[in-house]
Formats: structure tokens, C-alpha cells, sequence
């Protein structure tokens, strides 16, 4: 991928980010427009549920459930025009629910919390001391993403609709970043500087991983 294209994707990736939650909020500041907030509101999920169908095995298959979701979604389109919102407050707890679950659920059992795997992917072998902390911060992540989820919830349904709007358009990803930051520090001063990369290069050296013809090496 050439540097250009690469800028472009990057680019196109902020001002997504930037500009569906304003135009989200628009739509929940004038709920009478609801063509528009039933559009803006069924994107992402259109969007999403192409790119799993297309990716789905058997492809046919995959695609065939689109279809039908598509089809029953036109049927029931005077009715999300009624009540885009709810699908609003769907899509932002239901994502909340599904990171709370990812991190939560390798807490239990056998499985290896999901941090522990990271910090293995960035630093191959890892002290007991970095795994018990990575376990933590595991837990930290769960908490904080199902948190987001009851508080969500409590605000579509108990506060006035632009409340709720605020927090999810634009308080969401700050906390996340705010909580990335804060962990940061702490994993800085509980952890030897040897076991305080950066989560954005783990994240980098498990995406490289799971690239076709990459092989890890066995630490020795």
C-alpha cells in the first residue's frame, strides 16, 4: 500500500469518526426528520452486516441473511423512522456489550485474559508480575466497557435525549482515550520499563501476526 493511499484511508478513518456522530446528533436534535435519522441511523449496520456476509463462509449463505435482514428492515422502515433513536442507543450499548464481553470473558475458565495475550504478542515471555498486571488491566478494561454500557442505558431511557446524545456521540471515545491514558501510567510505574510498550504496538505486532505467510517464532 502506497503512502498516499495509506494517508487517505487514515484520513477518510478520522473524519468518519468525526463527522457520523455530529450528523448522528443533528438527526437526534430533530427527531421530525426521521428519514434522515433512519439512514444515518441503519448505516453502520448496513455497512457492517455487508462486510460479514461478504467475508462469510459459505459466501451465498452469508449474503442470502443480508438480503433478508435488508428486505425485513424495508418492511419495518416507517417504523425506525418513528424510532431511529432506539436503534441509536442499540448500536451504542450493543458494542459497549460486545468489548465488555470480548475482555470479560477470557477472565474465566482456562482461557488466557485477553491483555496477558497482548502483552505476550508485544514481549513474547513475561514476568509473573507483568501477567498478574495484565490480568488486572483485563478486568479494568471489562468493568469500564460495561459501565459504559449501564450508563448509556440509564441515560437514553431516564435523561433528556440530548444527554444521552452528548455522551455517546462525543464523550465515548474520549473516555476510551482517557482510559488508555490512564492505564498507561499506571502500567509505567507498576511495571519494570522493560514491560511498558505502548497497547498501539501490540496491537500492531498481533495484527502483523494474523497477516497471511507471518509465522511466529517460539521463544526459546
Amino acid at each position: 500500500m502506497s503512502q498516499a493511499v495509506r494517508v487517505a484511508r487514515w484520513l477518510g478513518i478520522g473524519l468518519l469518526l468525526l463527522g457520523y456522530p455530529v450528523l448522528a446528533h443533528y438527526t437526534l436534535m430533530n427527531v421530525e426528520n426521521g428519514k434522515l435519522g433512519a439512514v444515518v441511523a441503519v448505516a453502520p449496520v448496513f455497512v457492517i452486516g455487508l462486510i460479514y456476509a461478504w467475508k462469510s463462509s459459505p459466501q451465498w449463505v452469508g449474503l442470502s441473511l443480508f438480503v433478508l435482514a435488508g428486505g425485513a428492515g424495508a418492511a419495518s422502515w416507517t417504523l425506525l423512522e418513528h424510532h431511529f433513536g432506539v436503534l441509536y442507543w442499540m448500536l451504542d450499548a450493543g458494542m459497549q456489550c460486545v468489548l465488555f464481553m470480548t475482555f470479560g470473558r477470557t477472565l474465566f475458565g482456562e482461557r488466557k485474559p485477553l491483555c496477558t495475550h497482548f502483552a505476550e504478542v508485544a514481549h513474547g515471555v513475561i514476568t509473573p508480575q507483568h501477567a498478574q498486571y495484565a490480568r488486572q488491566v483485563t478486568w479494568a478494561w471489562a468493568v469500564f466497557f460495561g459501565l459504559m454500557a449501564t450508563v448509556s442505558t440509564l441515560l437514553f431511557f431516564l435523561a433528556p435525549l440530548t444527554v444521552w446524545s452528548v455522551f455517546a456521540n462525543f464523550l465515548t471515545l474520549p473516555l476510551i482515550a482517557l482510559m488508555f491514558i490512564v492505564e498507561f501510567g499506571v502500567r509505567r510505574r507498576v511495571l519494570p520499563a522493560g514491560g511498558s510498550s505502548r497497547i498501539l504496538d501490540s496491537l500492531r505486532v498481533w495484527k502483523d501476526q494474523r497477516k497471511p505467510g507471518h509465522r511466529t517464532q517460539p521463544a526459546e
